[in-house]
């Protein structure tokens, strides 16, 4: 029985690889600026969530803001309550493991939706409907810190009961580094400085004021947090947003755990693979750490997989000893059978939207003094002398992805 254990094992390993080597080759195809590949399809509605944020992402990088928006509101559409769970999904989540449900957004997901989405309605001169996707974005982040909270008394309730699982779970935390909250302040300060041009100074200040509190060390966050108290607006001013390297991918593992009762059971998780960062751009400060955002959630996502699959595999595996120990002639067969189906069914959700950026830094530029903003990327950005800019810029290893909008 152990050798078809592992043998399920591997095989399993073998169906979550090829999801793992399809992400890590989306994310070679962006750094290569190669985003065509993404959008063969454009019938959204076809898509799945995944897909759908992905190709999203590329209509983007290949300026086609309108596309893009579309792309954006179709998610939106499918996951208005993201915090939700029905209870047919957590049924064939435990029968036939994750990966047979569609993509499962992250709240993070939904926040950075709305953040990209700010980018292509300002790109394309909207800003009544930037507005609305702000106002919804604030909304929908309080909505979440809210059922974050929940979520972390319930996964602490359920853990206290399986102390096995709780050591587990706790260790491999502590070596995790996480906000406390669920949080985006990339998307609060690039709405803070909407509200600032906009010349709204009460909203503006709102904003800031949480992405001052989410980074208390950003000065440029701090300089129109000010200007906003007093209500001025800011003159020949230029935001650079930069965006470097990859937000973690999720490797499955397995682990076996020894029960009294039942013996030995296996177990598959998802693990964090974290991606090495691109230099910081020379006098910028960091706005947003993605990786510690993503692993904010997913501390708390991973406790309800890893109870979701103890649960799912307790059950079958007791139905795998009654079919070895039953006195029936194909018990042998039969116990085969439910052991491949346990392992088979226990499988790791390694899914992320792979092309979410590491870190997102900010430099602010006074363009009275210079309408040279200069970036360590080995060229120089050159805006207008007069009047404000915020500049979108991703490097990629084979192109840099520039997008200059003037402002108000």
């Amino acid at each position: 029985m152990r050798k078809t254990i592992w043998i399920c094992l591997l095989f399993l390993s073998a169906c979550a690889a090829t999801m793992q080597s399809h992400l890590d080759s989306i994310q070679n195809d962006f750094a290569n600026g190669n985003f065509a590949k993404a959008t063969q399809d454009s019938d959204f509605k076809n898509k799945n969530n995944l897909d759908l944020l992905i190709d999203a992402t590329a209509l983007f990088h290949e300026n086609k803001f309108s596309e893009s928006d579309a792309a954006f509101e179709e998610f939106n559409k499918r996951n208005i309550n993201e915090t939700s769970s029905s209870v047919s999904r957590e049924a064939a989540g435990l029968l036939f493991g994750n990966s047979v449900n569609s993509y499962k957004p992250y709240m993070m997901d939904s926040l950075f939706v709305s953040y990209y989405q700010i980018w292509n309605l300002l790109a394309l001169n909207d800003w009544s409907n930037a507005r609305v996707v702000i106002n919804q974005s604030y909304n929908r982040q309080q909505k979440m810190s809210l059922e974050y909270k929940k979520l972390i008394e319930e996964n602490k309730n359920k853990l206290s009961n399986i102390p096995q699982i709780e050591d587990k779970v706790n260790k491999n935390k502590s070596d995790w580094a996480a906000f406390s909250d669920i949080m985006n302040p990339a998307l609060m300060y690039l709405s803070g400085i909407y509200f600032l041009n906009d010349g709204d100074f009460a909203t503006a200040e709102t904003y800031l004021k949480r992405a001052n509190g989410m980074m208390p060390n950003n000065t440029f966050i701090q300089q129109d947090l000010e200007l906003a108290q007093k209500h001025t607006k800011p003159k020949n001013t230029t935001w650079i947003f930069y965006e470097s390297g990859f937000a973690p991918r999720l490797r499955q593992e397995d682990f076996s755990l020894f029960l009294p009762k039942l013996g030995m059971i296996y177990f598959t998780v998802s693990e964090p693979y974290f991606n090495n960062a691109p230099t910081q751009p020379k006098n910028s400060q960091i706005l947003a750490d993605v990786d510690k955002m993503f692993l904010t959630e997913f501390n708390e996502y991973r406790v309800n997989e890893i109870l979701r699959t103890y649960t799912s595999t307790v059950a079958k595996t007791a139905v795998q000893a009654t079919m070895y120990n039953s006195h029936s002639d194909s018990a042998p067969l039969l116990g085969i059978l439910s052991t491949i189906y346990t392992v088979s069914s226990s499988n790791a959700d390694v899914r992320t939207w792979a092309t979410l950026p590491k870190y997102i830094y900010v430099q602010r530029i006074d363009n009275d003094k210079s309408d040279l903003n200069e970036l360590n990327i080995g060229d120089s950005i050159k805006t207008k002398p007069k009047g404000n800019n915020v500049i979108y810029v991703r490097q990629h290893d084979k192109i840099t992805d520039t997008k200059i909008i003037k402002l108000k």
